[in-house]
């Protein structure tokens, strides 16, 4: 059996891989370009932007593919689907990051610490900022997958009562409440800090309506740290500059890298970070560890045991 990469792994990583599976034949490319007999490969891994119908095409003894990131939005899941190829990928590895990230943002403007941090620069001692605590606050997190309940249970230190909104609802690890996405604006207005960790699919493109920013607090930080397209740029600012919120932290936009003139960059209302949660040290091995746990499997019966994608559903 074959497994091609068209990423680079780290060293270690291969060598383990090549190690482990000695019945297998690794073949690791730095990019989907150049990567050669592409026919051969039953199992391919990739970060799933450079899959195309064109190479798929190619790819006659595929079976599965192996995506080594969350997001799936811009692979062709239909034509996949036609073909019977399984598609799993790395979700849960974003946990630690970005749970790490929602925290660290939210105390970071609630302690106005990137005020303090451009008084430093300036060299100017200023006590009169006025600093708020997160404690005793009421958080609403969207899509509260692994990530979701992680970013809760990090919550719960600071006494934040949390509540998930999920498609289906249902007792959630760590929250103090759950309910569908029907049922949201119900939450949205007693909410201090709404995090969005909704992925990019057909049900999702946009999410976020203009009601549902006037159901919130005029005091709500809104904090989007799963796909942009979620909420219309002109429909986000428009609730900051009415005051429906007090303020969007954003690591992800509807254009990505943000075009230097849009409108999101000199937002006073706008925290931006360059789709930087879920970086890590830890991300490859986090990720390849889930593909082994499917490999070992999928070698004794053909069944992939963890993060199987629903195509029709695209997560």
């Amino acid at each position: 059996m074959q497994v091609i990469s068209t990423t680079r792994l780290t060293e270690n990583l291969e060598q383990k891989l090549v190690h482990d599976y000695p019945n297998v034949t690794f073949r690791f490319f730095s990019s989907i370009e150049k990567v050669t007999n592409v026919s051969e490969a039953e199992v391919l891994i990739t970060y799933g932007d450079d899959v195309t119908e064109a190479i798929l095409e190619q790819a006659t003894a595929l079976k599965w593919i192996m995506v080594i990131s969350a997001g799936l939005d811009e692979m062709p899941l239909a034509w996949i689907d036609e073909q019977n190829i399984r598609v799993t990928n790395a979700r849960g590895i974003h946990k630690h990051p970005m749970s790490e990230y929602a925290m660290a943002m939210l105390l970071g403007h609630y302690r106005e610490m990137f005020t303090f941090y451009e008084q430093q620069k300036q060299h100017k001692w200023n006590q009169r900022v006025k600093t708020k605590e997160i404690n005793n606050r009421k958080m609403t997190i969207v899509g509260a997958g692994a990530i979701g309940e992680e970013l809760a249970r990090l919550a719960q230190a600071f006494d934040i009562e949390t509540t998930a909104v999920t498609k289906s609802g249902g007792k959630r690890n760590n929250f103090n409440h759950s309910v569908t996405l029907n049922q949201i604006d119900d939450v949205l207005e007693d909410s201090d800090f709404v995090v969005s960790i909704l992925p990019s699919t057909q049900e999702t493109r946009p999410f976020y309506l203009p009601h549902h920013f006037t159901c919130m607090k005029s005091s709500a930080v809104f904090l989007n740290m799963g796909r942009g397209d979620v909420v219309e740029a002109d429909v986000l600012i428009k609730a900051l500059d009415e005051g429906d919120i007090s303020h969007a932290i954003l690591d992800v936009a509807p254009l990505e890298p943000l075009p230097e003139g849009h409108p999101f960059w000199d937002h006073e209302k706008i925290t931006l970070t360059p789709h930087i949660s879920g970086k890590s040290s830890q991300y490859l091995p986090r990720a390849i560890a889930i593909f082994q746990e499917n490999l070992s499997q999928y070698l004794v019966d053909g069944t992939l045991t963890i993060n199987h994608i629903d195509l029709k559903r695209g997560y």
